[in-house]
């Protein structure tokens, strides 16, 4: 029962955070309608908003307006609308598909060097040498893969961003609020992709599709797939999480803090050599960074990044919402040095919420229950774990007479016979010398057997028991996720007093204010009519 309870409780570990971030979200949707109140954004329509001034400069053809019935200037006709928006998705799914690629990269370079560490390295470990225990070949590749990988990644974005303004100009849109939602879209797609692509490959499919040692799969007809490590994939993945996700914070920071003082630094340096008269604060003000339109797009995607960091794979990387907290404390006080001390003051803008990024939080969320599950399942031994604890360890297939663990290792290693080995995947060195049979990861049938080497029925069992779990652990915590959702509304019950409260008094005085006027002018009229039937009734004297 102790095997039991530890493998529980690993998932409660990290199942609170399911709830936590459904909870996150439906009091953030609270404090933004209460944020919306207290700014007067509630009725905040988009015809209030002002149109760009890139977009009205571009405004050349005429169209009539289907609500107003009216002629307006618009930048191009609905055909040219459809030849923007193909050539913007284009360009888009070019960019990923050059993600791809570099990740493909990655992958073959996992493969060959693979091969020259496990003969470069040591394999005899010495006692006063410590390091050596740990520096194997699996751990030297995966932690200069997961370096390598980082650099393209922090390479490819410092490109992208360019190329994703370029494309949102193109692309022309109304208002600044389109602009920034059209780039949102873009910029977290493809930073979707780029951080997470390496992260869902080790997941999800790095030792997944080997073959066995008589038929193994190649890629490329050149490379044979790489496997895990003999305990799993699992702390692959959280050496590519803690690289990618503490450089990525590492780099935000230097990016952020480090260049816009030392550029401000220069800048005084060279007014201060120009002019030797004392320069009055408002120009010293005009001198720092200028903040741009996007300031505080950054800060939301670098946000929006790290949550789904913090929830997609939360099964591999327990510890990762402890780190984002203790990132996020030290980021408010760094934002707040270098916005009030580094950049120029931002001008104010109206805007209703905070646009697509809401939808994107709730998307990452409902992803996150997916992700996880299928880690614990096909990422983790806990499946194949309990599935020999309560069903294969006690007969008819198991030889105890209580549920166990023993025998548990034998059971994953199927056999081998070296006879069987092709010419192509034939070890070269004597390696096996006088033995017939070897071991290896999988669930097969024995050679000799009527199935030799074919998926035995541990294997099966252990496939319906990973999707039996995907499907309740999703099933439960959606429901546990609509509950939340409907039992929390999104805007407070005083929230919605004070709307109405509004409404009423608005209606009160649109009302009011027509009837006094009314009665003002109507007793204006009475006065003057009451002074002419006193003047002509009035007696007179001679």
């Amino acid at each position: 029962m102790r095997f039991v309870n530890m493998h529980l409780k690993s998932i409660w570990t990290f199942y609170p955070v399911f709830p936590s971030v459904t909870l996150f979200l439906e009091f953030w949707k609270r404090r933004q309608a209460e944020l919306e109140y207290e700014w007067d954004t509630v009725e905040f329509l988009e015809q209030e908003e002002q149109v760009r001034p890139e977009y009205e400069a571009r405004c050349y053809h005429i169209v009539v307006n289907e609500i107003t019935q009216k002629e307006e200037h618009v930048p191009y006709t609905t055909c040219g609308k459809c030849v923007r928006m193909t050539f913007c998705t284009s360009a888009v799914l070019f960019w990923i598909l050059l993600i791809i690629a570099s990740v493909i990269g990655i992958i073959v370079y996992r493969l060959s060097v693979f091969l020259v560490f496990s003969a470069t390295l040591p394999k005899h470990i010495n006692g006063t040498e410590a390091i050596q225990k740990y520096l194997t070949p699996q751990a030297a590749t995966s932690i200069s893969a997961s370096v390598i990988s980082f650099i393209i990644i922090m390479i490819l974005n410092m490109i992208y961003e360019k190329v994703a303004i370029m494309i949102t100009d193109f692309e022309l849109p109304r208002t600044q609020t389109d602009y920034e939602n059209s780039l949102t879209m873009k910029m977290f797609l493809f930073q979707f992709v780029n951080y997470y692509s390496s992260c869902f490959y080790i997941a999800f499919f790095k030792g997944k599709f080997v073959g066995y040692p008589g038929d193994p799969v190649y890629w490329l007809g050149k490379y044979r797939n790489e496997e895990c490590d003999p305990g799993g994939c699992l702390l692959e993945l959280t050496t590519q999480l803690t690289i990618v996700m503490g450089g990525k914070a590492i780099w935000n920071n230097i990016q952020e803090v480090l260049l816009p003082w030392f550029k401000n630094l220069i800048g005084r340096c060279c007014t201060a050599s120009r002019s030797e008269m004392i320069v009055p604060r408002w120009e010293q003000d005009y001198h720092l960074q200028p903040i741009g339109k996007l300031g505080l797009f950054y800060e939301y995607l670098e946000m929006v990044i790290q949550f789904g960091f913090v929830t997609l794979f939360v099964a591999s990387f327990p510890l990762a919402p402890l780190l984002a907290l203790i990132n996020n404390l030290l980021e408010i006080r760094v934002d707040a040095w270098k916005i009030t001390t580094q950049f120029r003051r931002m001008i104010p803008q109206k805007a209703q919420d905070i646009g697509a990024w809401q939808p994107i939080m709730q998307g990452i969320a409902i992803l996150a229950v997916v992700t996880n599950a299928m880690i614990i399942a096909f990422t983790s031994d806990m499946i194949p774990r309990l599935v020999y604890y309560w069903s294969f360890s006690v007969p008819p297939y198991g030889d105890h007479s209580n549920y166990t663990m023993k025998g548990y290792i034998n059971n994953t290693l199927s056999v081998f016979a070296i006879s069987d080995f092709k010419t192509q995947s034939k070890p070269v060195l004597p390696w096996f010398q006088n033995q017939t049979t070897c071991r290896y990861r999988d669930f097969r049938y024995p050679p000799g057997h009527e199935h030799q080497y074919e998926h035995n029925i541990y294997y099966w069992h252990v496939i319906a028991a990973k999707l039996s779990f995907i499907i309740v652990m999703e099933h439960i915590i959606y429901i546990v996720k609509f509950i939340i959702s409907y039992v929390i509304p999104d805007v407070s019950h005083k929230t919605k007093s004070k709307i109405k409260r509004q409404k009423y008094l608005t209606q009160v005085l649109l009302h009011e204010n027509p009837l006094k006027s009314m009665k003002k002018h109507m007793g204006s009229i009475a006065d003057k009519i009451l002074k002419g039937t006193d003047g002509s009734f009035r007696p007179k004297y001679e």
